[in-house]
């Protein structure tokens, strides 16, 4: 079952989702708006933009990303 909905605590913060949530660009972490934040001035932001509107434009919806690091 996904959790996406119903989690209340930030994957990379552990803060709380009440003020919204949304995917990570790297993989499948549901983060806070502050993290997401966050993860949108990483340098490789772009490239896992960049490689989702690819798998997008083969088809899949489901991409896993590229993986976050720090």
């Amino acid at each position: 079952m996904d959790t996406f909905f119903t989690q209340e605590f930030c994957d990379r913060c552990a803060g709380s989702l009440e003020n919204g949530r949304i995917m990570s660009m790297f993989n499948n972490d549901c983060i806070c708006m502050k993290c997401k934040d966050k993860e949108k001035e990483h340098p490789k932001y772009k490239d896992a933009q960049d490689a989702d509107h690819a798998e997008i434009v083969k088809g899949n919806y489901n991409f896993a990303g590229i993986g976050y690091t720090k």
